[in-house]
């Protein structure tokens, strides 16, 4: 297969973090194991704005606390595809412990319904993910002596 035959698909995938000690994950359909609220930057959209816009939209949490960019890679689903998904760390302040929410927004997802959970970062490597989503898990790992995330890069 010649690189004109390869597509680039960006991604933007959020580590959404609650007291430095738990992330927001969903089960959603089609997948086995847990996800995290992610989704297809549009043309002409930055990273960043899709990260917000992706989180809102799937678990509908709105307010963040300083989000930080974690790593980017290229991830190979199929042959002709490469996903470029961008990582980033995204802390709130939520107080629901569970919940179900209807996506909104224009995706294929629309009026699919997620239900919200959080799972103790000391144990989400040990538990399933989908699509590889936690590759970057280690760089929520607290700080010796600390219950804040270790944030490798900012941009």
């Amino acid at each position: 297969m010649s690189d004109t035959d390869v597509t680039y698909v960006g991604k933007a995938c959020a580590y959404v973090t609650r007291g430095g000690s738990e992330l927001l994950v969903f089960e959603g359909p089609g997948h086995d194991g847990l996800q995290i609220p992610k989704g297809t930057v549009e043309p002409g959209e930055e990273t960043r704005e899709a990260l917000y816009r992706e989180v809102i939209e799937e678990s509908g949490v709105s307010t963040f606390h300083g989000v930080h960019h974690l790593s980017t890679d290229v991830w190979v689903r199929r042959d002709a595809r490469r996903y470029v998904r961008h990582f980033y760390h995204a802390p709130v302040h939520e107080p629901r412990d569970a919940w179900t929410h209807v996506v909104t927004g224009d995706g294929e997802e629309v009026g699919a319904e997620f239900d919200f959970s959080w799972i103790d970062l000391s144990t989400a490597a040990d538990a399933t993910f989908a699509l590889d989503l936690d590759d970057y898990l280690h760089a929520l790992a607290p700080a010796s002596g600390s219950r804040a995330p270790t944030v490798l890069a900012d941009d």
